[in-house]
């Protein structure tokens, strides 16, 4: 068996590594750059490769772009700790077999080892796709990390795609993404609201109309399709478009072309059509508000983007993230945030999702007084928002607990139940003014049952 490369600069990398494999029984070379791996390629070929993206010298994507061109049929796999679109999606673009964000699960790791090696075996390509870059895309969650998997996987294809996800998720960016990476990044993309356009007004603006055609319709103009003809074109809330439209659309997908309002001559277009939706469309197919047919044709890929309270661990980057953009957008110097605004804001149900929380850091950038945003200047609904957020907890607990066992630790449940009791006291506590007696009361505690606790899991004396 060829040995498994693993590059990185990261020391406590390699030697997680070197541990696993060695307990596999798996062959492997480690290096800590790329430069050193390119020499050792002048004398043997590896049967698979790790490499970290950003590390001195040469990165892993220029190393992956230089052995892929010597050595195609070969499985890379990039690891990176920076959880963004363009680091996930750039891997795809020289070529990569799978993208590993840090830090990851070392037996989800060695899967994929396995995979890489039994793709070497059988002589097949690993998968290569194009770049997608520069988007507030941002998430080390695993949901937004399948988003970027999908993302990247679709640069190269001009299929349909249903991009499905609450109001606020950040479809249409998904759309444009798909768009500025693929083989029509040089034609327009085109993007459309179905549902804000009136109903007599759409189908003109779908498939443009002649001169004549109604009433003030002066002059012929061009719809939506003519205008994508070459690229793609986006339609937003592709639920709610009205059954006679639908079946417009329908013959547009299935036969390339259609008609102007009052037109007699057919116009072909070749448009990629993304659509994008809030609703289910499989329940609007059941109550017979939208076609089948065109569910069928439009639902050849989906891709479902998560709302925010499924992805929290993501809400501190993306805080920062916006923090950032404001503060460029608005010419003014960057505001900082205290670890408890915060936690305060990732605990906020956020019924608009991303779009609300960026909104919330652009507030927050004009009107919090300070340089270092403190709980006390969130605007007063968001202090309310832990009480709406309360049942997320076990969500929460969950996935912590996940989160540490992926790390390796085992004997969690005193630590956590620990934490859990110093949280219920802390609240109680703040909720009588530190009176242990009123507190234990609240809690259905005995007063002695409470101060054994307080001493027992090391906090602070509160007032009698």
């Amino acid at each position: 068996m060829k040995p498994i490369w693993i590059i990185d600069d990261d020391r406590s990398i390699r030697w997680v590594f070197d541990k696993a494999l060695k307990r596999e029984n798996l062959p492997h070379r480690i290096f800590d750059s790329a430069e050193d791996a390119m020499l050792a390629f002048e004398h043997e070929t590896p049967g698979a490769v790790l490499t970290d993206i950003r590390m001195e010298g040469i990165s892993g994507i220029e190393f992956m772009e230089t052995i892929k061109a010597r050595h195609p049929k070969l499985p890379i796999i990039v690891m990176t700790a920076y959880a963004d679109l363009d680091s996930a999606v750039s891997a795809f673009q020289g070529g990569a077999f799978e993208y590993l964000p840090k830090p990851f699960d070392i037996n989800h790791a060695l899967e994929l080892i396995h995979r890489a090696l039994d793709e070497t075996a059988r002589g097949e390509e690993g998968v290569g796709e194009a770049m997608l870059s520069g988007q507030a895309m941002l998430g080390q969650a695993p949901a937004m990390q399948d988003v970027f998997r999908a993302i990247g996987r679709l640069s190269q294809s001009h299929a349909t795609v249903l991009i499905t996800g609450e109001t606020g998720t950040g479809k249409e960016l998904v759309a444009r993404a798909l768009h500025r990476h693929s083989p029509r990044k040089d034609k327009p993309f085109i993007a459309l609201n179905t549902a804000a356009i009136p109903k007599d007004l759409l189908e003109s603006e779908l498939f443009g109309h002649e001169r004549g055609a109604f009433t003030g319709a002066t002059g012929s103009r061009r719809g939506r399709f003519e205008q994508a003809d070459g690229g793609s074109l986006f339609l937003d809330e592709i639920g709610d478009m009205p059954s006679d439209l639908q079946t417009r659309l329908l013959r547009v997908l299935a036969d390339g072309e259609f008609y102007r309002v009052g037109g007699h001559q057919p116009v072909r277009a070749n448009v990629r059509v993304i659509a994008a939706t809030h609703q289910n469309l499989e329940d609007r197919v059941k109550q017979g508000l939208f076609r089948e047919d065109l569910f069928h044709r439009l639902n050849v890929i989906r891709i479902k983007l998560p709302p925010l309270r499924e992805r929290r661990e993501d809400i501190p980057l993306l805080i920062r993230h916006f923090l950032q953009k404001s503060a460029q957008d608005l010419g003014v110097e960057v505001k900082q945030i205290s670890d408890e605004a915060i936690k305060q804001m990732s605990a906020m149900p956020y019924p608009g999702n991303v779009r609300q929380l960026e909104n919330l850091c652009h507030w927050l950038t004009v009107m919090a007084p300070g340089q270092v945003i403190e709980p006390k200047d969130l605007p007063p609904e968001s202090l309310e928002a832990p009480i709406h957020a309360a049942l997320d907890w076990a969500e929460a607990l969950a996935r912590t607990a996940q989160a540490r066992l992926a790390r390796g630790e085992a004997g969690i449940i005193d630590d956590l139940s620990a934490e859990f009791e110093r949280t219920l006291i802390r609240v109680a506590l703040n909720q009588t003014g530190g009176r242990r007696i009123e507190a234990a009361h609240l809690l259905g505690l005995g007063r002695n049952t409470l101060t054994r606790k307080i001493h027992e899991l090391g906090m602070e004396n509160g007032s009698e």
